[in-house]
């Protein structure tokens, strides 16, 4: 029965911290440390979403779906 409490925290406690964006450290200086990451998205890049590159090929892929569902091809008519 512990062995089964044991696994079931340490589950629980992957899953959180899979989860959220925090990591745990260990340094020679300070020991455990517990930081908080953050994610930037830098527009400019090419392969992020509000790049110029990113809307154009969302861009031109949505048009190529809306057109093979018959919506719209402009460059039909």
């Amino acid at each position: 029965m512990r062995k089964l409490g044991l696994i079931s925290v340490t589950v629980v406690g992957v899953a959180i911290l899979s989860a959220s964006p925090i990591s745990i450290k260990l340094s020679g200086e300070k020991g455990l440390s517990v930081s908080l990451d953050k994610a930037y998205a830098v527009i400019g890049r090419p392969l992020t979403p509000g790049s110029v590159a990113g809307v154009n090929r969302r861009h031109t892929r949505r048009a190529v779906r809306r057109c093979a569902a018959g919506v719209t091809c402009p460059h039909y008519y």
